[in-house]
């Protein structure tokens, strides 16, 4: 009797021996350390949740846990079954699970809340005007006119300062390991270069009271303190600087290609979101109730 011609498959080959290498293989595909820190966070918890082995996981403890984090924001849920929908499916695909039982579960629609973290010109302003500490005003005005992340600011060396003829320019570590240039006018480049006294090209540009660079809650503080001081709503984040900057630039008509490359948005489609949060016009106008 003739044996089939078929090659058998070759079984996958599996590189973790235990959940907590696998973890550690999964994570290691991200570049950001934040984002680093959240996934495997996530992961944690579900692990505490289901009390067993990675490898005994079914769909009805993915569910099960889902269901345990329903009272939370959408947001927060979509994230938490993302990140384990990644490692489940980062497992299978190496071999270290047999089935990828979290592929059925359906991630929650989650509302587009831009527009209402977009902060007018006016109420930015008052944020700016109202703070008197001299590196607190540079990072909210920095933060405000160049739109860098947290991360971002938080990582600035004075050698990534330097000075042009008009103003200055900052070079800063964005998401995905890429390096931007943003210029700055020259306002905001008198404030920053003011705060450099006898610090080195490797120091910090902002440093914390203690004299160590200052980390992201210390920036969260200072955002959240002059969001208050301009009776501003609690929500208020640093964040939210960088989506004024964003949309008061295209409401002044900068070229939306030249926000995407100073946003360091991978995606255009990501940029014009800001327009279609608060956009020019609406057929609403043209009605009477």
């Amino acid at each position: 009797m003739l044996q089939s011609l078929t090659p058998t498959p070759p079984l996958p080959i599996v590189q973790a021996t235990s959940d907590i290498g696998l973890v550690e293989l999964w994570v290691g595909n991200y570049r950001s350390a934040n984002t680093r820190h959240a996934y495997g966070r996530d992961v944690r918890l579900f692990l505490r949740f289901v009390g067993k082995p990675l490898r005994e996981v079914t769909l009805a403890d993915v569910q099960a846990f889902g269901a345990s984090i329903e009272g939370m924001a959408p947001a927060s849920v979509a994230r938490r079954l993302s990140s384990l929908k990644s490692l489940v499916g980062f497992a299978h695909r190496l071999g270290y699970l047999a089935f990828d039982v979290a592929a059925p579960v359906q991630l929650p629609a989650i509302q587009d809340r831009l527009a209402e973290r977009i902060l007018t010109e006016w109420q930015v302003q008052r944020m700016l005007e109202l703070e008197r500490q001299p590196r607190n005003a540079a990072i909210l005005r920095l933060l405000y006119s160049s739109g860098i992340r947290v991360s971002e600011l938080c990582g600035l060396r004075w050698k990534n300062c330097i000075a042009r003829t008009e103003g200055g320019q900052i070079s800063v570590l964005g998401k995905g390991g890429k390096t931007r240039a943003i210029l700055l006018p020259s306002p905001i480049w008198l404030r920053l270069s003011a705060l450099q006294g006898d610090a080195g090209p490797d120091d910090p540009v902002f440093r914390s009271r203690q004299r160590s660079p200052l980390d992201r809650s210390g920036v969260h503080r200072i955002v959240k303190a002059a969001a208050k001081r301009a009776k501003l709503p609690s929500g208020v984040s640093a964040h939210w600087l960088r989506h004024a900057h964003a949309s008061h630039a295209l409401d002044r008509s900068a070229p939306v290609h030249v926000v995407q490359t100073t946003l360091g948005h991978a995606s255009l489609t990501t940029t014009t979101r800001y327009s279609h949060a608060r956009p020019g016009d609406s057929s609403a106008r043209y009605l009477t109730a």
